[in-house]
Parts: structure tokens; sequence; C-alpha cells
């Protein structure tokens, strides 16, 4: 028998694997650096930039959106490249560990923006090396946390599944939560400012680096499959594979496309003309965001124990179906971004409790589309092409992302004079007409699912790679 480190497949378990706290740890705090940087990343373009002579040199609030989407783009096209990596080369754990060196790098280049040094660099320039740095790191590791969690998991344990998928997701938002409270307040503070904002970021990830590489021998390490993963990757099956998964996931682009407009840009500076007087506080624009990873840590149990449960007595619930029912309730959440920007545009000023109320609709269409694609992405995919899948699936965050840069692209280049209330306007319909389509195409859907095998080292080398999948 081959010797081995780590363990290289699941241990026969009927309760969580021991290297789960670990992952969701890491994942706590590496969201909390994303989450946070780019809660004021929006801002800090349009209010807060500097040229090289220190003076306040701010972008207009189009090319601000621009950015920030072809960031968020960048981050979730990535994942392509660290699925490659992970699934054919250096396996799930080498590679997330790597390129969060590269990511604490990027964290480090944007704080660095503040000091005079950078100033000189310029801030522009500091500013797109540190992203593309945070793109390399962020975007690498994205496909393969999740599908390294998934991996500690095998028959015997597979009834946990979906719990810790929850508990995976509970700990993005908690991380999320708490600094996108926190580094908006950072960069308003004139005591603290962009370097802190951009800081504290930088040390949640070097911080989400120690912790993973302190469960390593707590973890199971699932070999990569050399250049047989691609070979296997892009044989009939493989492609007939990725075909199937595709045809549904093209549709949830539109999600994330509308979603990302409520964290960080479009929602954001919508809510500057608001009230912002919120149970005796003043609140920071920036930070209302944060009403969405608290309403997602409240969403969880409720939507699992509660509204599922109830809708299953009704007519059985799929994963397919959650998504769908998810996709039309994001579009209602758009309907009353409409009527606040209709209030704005005749001169009022409404309360800030509106703007909750869209996050309340659109955070439970997000429990039902973003936790459900979680697993889904995990189990369709076969045991070679854990992170593949799950860069496909983020593949559609980036897609969302692209699309709703382009449309400002569109905006800039061809001088429209395009009102908030018709940008809005045009993608609440937009997520309309893809939740009718997702829900005729979804009825054909034929899928097969797949966990990792719990057999010994030797064992799993002589089973195939992309066969043994049950029928879903």
């Amino acid at each position: 028998m081959a010797n081995h480190k780590y363990l290289t497949s699941p241990p026969n378990l009927s309760g969580m694997p021991p290297g789960v706290p670990y992952i969701i740890g890491n994942e706590a705090a590496e969201r909390f650096s994303y989450y946070g940087m780019k809660s004021v990343l929006t801002v800090f373009m349009a209010h807060y930039i500097l040229n090289q002579s220190g003076v306040l040199a701010p972008m207009n609030v189009n090319e601000s959106y621009m950015y920030t989407h072809v960031f968020v783009f960048g981050v979730y096209f990535l994942p392509i490249l660290g699925a490659i990596l992970a699934d054919g080369f250096l396996g799930k754990y080498w590679t997330i560990l790597s390129l969060s060196i590269v990511y604490c790098l990027g964290n480090l280049t944007l704080a660095c923006m503040a000091t005079a040094w950078g100033i000189g660099v310029g801030q522009r320039t500091m500013l797109a090396v540190g992203l593309i740095l945070i793109c390399l790191g962020a975007g690498g590791i994205k496909p393969c946390v999740s599908a390294n969690v998934g991996d500690q998991f095998g028959e015997s344990n597979k009834h946990l599944l979906s719990k810790m998928f929850g508990w995976f997701y509970f700990s993005i938002n908690a991380g999320s939560f708490i600094s996108s409270i926190l580094c908006p307040w950072l960069l308003a503070n004139p005591k603290w400012g962009p370097g802190w904002a951009f800081g504290i970021p930088g040390i949640a990830m070097l911080i989400a680096t120690l912790f993973f590489w302190g469960g390593r021998n707590k973890m199971v390490h699932v070999p990569p499959k050399g250049l047989g993963y691609l070979k296997e990757t892009f044989s009939k099956e493989g492609l007939t594979t990725i075909g199937r998964i595709a045809m549904v996931f093209f549709f949830i682009l539109f999600f994330w496309g509308l979603w990302g407009m409520s964290n960080g840009a479009e929602w954001t500076l919508q809510a500057e003309k608001m009230n912002l007087h919120w149970m005796g506080m003043n609140l920071i624009a920036a930070q209302v965001q944060t009403a969405n990873p608290i309403l997602i840590l409240i969403f969880i149990p409720i939507v699992n124990y509660a509204i599922y449960p109830a809708i299953d007595k009704v007519f059985p619930l799929t994963p397919l179906r959650k998504i769908g029912i998810g996709l039309f309730i994001t579009a209602f959440s758009f309907v009353v971004i409409l009527m606040i920007q209709g209030w704005i545009d005749a001169g009022q000023k409404p309360s800030i409790n509106w703007q909750l109320l869209a996050y309340v609709i659109l955070t439970l269409g997000e429990a039902m589309v973003s936790i459900t694609g979680l697993e889904f992405s995990y189990t369709q995919a076969p045991n070679s092409m854990k992170s593949s899948i799950m860069a496909l699936w983020l593949l559609t965050v980036a897609s969302g992302e692209l699309l709703v840069a382009a449309v400002n692209y569109l905006i800039l280049a061809f001088g429209k004079k395009l009102s908030a209330y018709q940008y809005f306007t045009f993608f609440t319909w937009l997520m309309f007409g893809a939740a009718v389509v997702f829900v005729i195409v979804a009825c054909f859907y034929k899928g097969r699912t797949y966990l990792q095998s719990q057999l010994t080292p030797d064992e799993v080398a002589t089973e195939p790679i992309l066969h043994g999948g049950t029928p879903s």
C-alpha cells in the first residue's frame, strides 16, 4: 500500500469530520476580508480616491460601478484556473494555501494606498495592482474551499452534508456581517480612513491563511488526478456532464447580477439619498448592506425548518424548484427598489426601512438560490471534477457581474442619459424573464449524485473517475 502523509479519502464516520471546523473558520475569516474590502470599494472610488498630488479626484458614478463589477467578475471568473490547479495538479489544500498568500499581498497593496508612498505611485495604480492580486488569490481558492469541505464527507455521514453547507454559508455571512459594519465606519472616520478600512481585511486574510494551515493534519486531502483530469474532463461524458449542469447555471447568472447590485454598489448609492436615521442611529449608507448577512443568518434555520417543510406539503420541493422560487423572489425585491427610486425622483427622502424591506425579500431569495446551488454543484459533480463544477457555479457570479458591468459600460460609451428608475426597471424585468425560462428548462434536467469514495487509497486508484454516480 502506498504511503500517504494525509488521509486521502473520508474516514468511516457517522458524525461531522474533524477537518470541518478549520475549513469553516478559514472561510469566516476570508469572507470577513473580502466583504469588508468590497463594502468600501465603490464608495472609495466615488468619493475618496486621490491623484498623485494628493488632491481628491473621485471617479464618475457609472465608472465606479463598472470597475466594481469588473473586479467581482475577475474574482468569480478565475476559479476556472484554480479548479484546474486543484483537480489536476496541486490538490485543493495546496492550491488554497499557496494562493491565500497571493491574496494577502493584494490586501497589503490596498492598505498601502493611503501612505505617502502609495499616493506618490498613484492610488489608481495601487488599486489596480491590489485588486488584480486579490482576484488571483480569492478567485483561485474559491472553487476549492466549498469542494474541499464536501470532500470530508462520504456515504457514512452524507446525511450531514446539507447541514454542513448551511453552517458553511452561515460562516460566510457571519464574517461578512461584522466586516460590512466595521469597514465603512473606518473609511468614513477621518481618524482611521482608507488605510485601516483596507488594512483590517488584510489582517483577517492572514488569520484565515494561518487557521487553514493549522488544520492540515485534520483534513482529507483528495489527491489531484494529474493530466488524466484534463482527459476525463474533456471526454464525451465529462463534457456532457458540464453541459447538463451549465444549462441550469446559465439562468442563475441573472440572480447574481442583481444580488451584486445590492452589495456595495447601486443600492448603496441609492441609500445615500434616503433618510438613514434608523432606531435612534444615523447609519452610513455603506453599512445598510449589512442587513443581508444578518438576515441570511436568520433565514437559514427558518427556510430549512419552516418554509421548506411547509412548501413540501403542497408539492415535492426539489433543489431546482427551490432555486426557481428564489429567482422569482429576487425579482420582487427589485420591485421595492423601483418604488423607492420613484419616490427619490419625485424629490422625497424615503426612510431606509423601505430598502431594508427589499433586503428582506432579496435575502429570502438568496437563501433558496445560493445555499441550494452550493450543495447542488457539489453533489452533481463527478469526483474528479468537484472544483471544476464549483468553478462553473462561480462563473455564474462572474457572468452576472459582467452583465451589469457591460450595461454600465454601454451607458458610458454611448453617453446615454439613463435615469436610475429606468436602470432598475431594466434589471427587474430581466430577472422576471430569467425566472420564467429557468422554470421551463429545469423541468428537463436529469442529474446524478456523486460523493467521495470511502475506499483505501489503493482501492481508489482502481476506481473509474467519472462513473459511480447515483440518479438524483
